[in-house]
């Protein structure tokens, strides 16, 4: 799925028993029906035997329609430590076989013997999910090549140095800032076809969990085709401390602006749900995001030291203006989509979130 150079690209968990959770996000663009596919995978306390064992795959699909399945079994999950590789299937017809019982498994294995799961590998992602009644929901099977990182031409960890030690939680990263996905995915009934999709990844993992944050996402806007932007913002543990952070990544035209709170001053006004406002400086460029959406969106469920909970608001049609401009006033970038993915988490937001560092 990614370059190996993709810091962060493997499995973290190393057989611990203590509370852990890894989740990975993958989305979709297709500005021909202005919809948006994101997939989210997790795994909990994949040791076993503990209250919040177990994965689950979301979908929020076109009109934010959304359908989960969770996978008990976490002997039936397998992930690559070195690289971005992983799956997880409820039930299989493996008996008059020689594959093993987790996985990998080839493409073809998987289309004839796994009746419900997933597998993300070499570029390739399969996947079906079934109703209760056993109906097919959702079913898929895509590539996806990436074509910018994070921080491209020079890929680095989003989080910096110190999201290879245990200090900062949860951790994020950036997977793939923008790529292209070709394939089909079978939706509640719809046959969807596509070729040359915006395409997004990121993941997060840990075992301490954000006690508020908001994220906004975009890398399909329609006058330009090399503009990609993520950013985010919340309340995260640092050792024995929580601090505000916020992080606003830009790549366009082959240069990656970065701008982070701790570093550059940064300011953001979020209300509870329908407007995001962020502003950053250093000594080179000033930007601007601002994020809009009319509607109520949907709620997904996130990870919570008391497994995933219903605390996140999502939208994948959200207004996005993105503006950067050199400190004399030149504009480099003024662009807006329809189709930005636009979040707030837990909290509870009952008013405004504000934040200002004038560094």
């Amino acid at each position: 799925m990614t370059s190996p150079l993709t810091p962060h690209s493997g499995y973290h968990w190393r057989g611990q028993s203590t509370r852990f959770f890894e989740g990975w996000y993958f989305r979709l663009t297709l500005p021909d029906i202005a919809q948006s596919f994101a997939f989210m995978y997790s795994i909990d306390d994949p040791a076993g035997g503990q209250l919040h064992s177990g994965g689950a795959v979301q979908i929020l699909g076109p009109d934010e329609a959304y359908y989960c399945r969770t996978f008990t079994e976490v002997r039936k999950f397998w992930a690559r430590s070195h690289t971005l590789a992983f799956g997880h299937h409820r039930s299989a017809n493996l008996q008059t076989t020689n594959l093993k019982q987790a996985g990998p498994f080839t493409p073809k294995d998987f289309t004839q013997t796994i009746t419900e799961g997933y597998q993300i590998q070499n570029h390739r992602h399969q996947g079906r999910l079934l109703t209760p009644a056993g109906e097919v929901q959702a079913e898929w099977d895509f590539t996806i090549i990436p074509q910018v990182s994070w921080g491209d031409p020079n890929v680095k960890a989003t989080a910096g140095w110190l999201s290879y030690l245990p200090v900062l939680e949860p951790g994020w990263q950036v997977l793939m800032a923008h790529g292209h996905a070709a394939g089909w995915i079978i939706w509640q009934g719809t046959h969807y076809t596509f070729d040359h999709a915006p395409a997004y990844a990121e993941k997060n993992w840990g075992g301490a969990f954000p006690s508020k944050w908001f994220w906004l996402q975009c890398n399909a806007f329609p006058s330009t085709a090399d503009l990609t932007i993520t950013a985010v913002g919340g309340v995260r543990d640092v050792l024995t401390w929580q601090e505000d952070v916020g992080l606003i990544g830009i790549h366009y035209q082959g240069h990656f602006y970065e701008f982070f709170s701790r570093k550059t001053a940064f300011s953001w006004q979020v209300e509870p749900w329908g407007h995001w406002q962020l502003t950053a400086s250093d000594y080179r460029y000033r930007a601007q995001l601002t994020g809009k959406v009319a509607d109520d969106g949907a709620l997904v469920r996130v990870p919570t030291r008391d497994g995933l909970q219903w605390l996140c608001r999502d939208t994948t049609h959200g207004e996005l203006r993105v503006q950067l401009w050199t400190h004399s006033g030149e504009v480099i970038i003024d662009e807006a989509s329809l189709w930005a993915g636009l979040e707030v988490g837990v909290g509870p937001w009952l008013e405004p979130c504000n934040f200002l560092n004038e560094l």
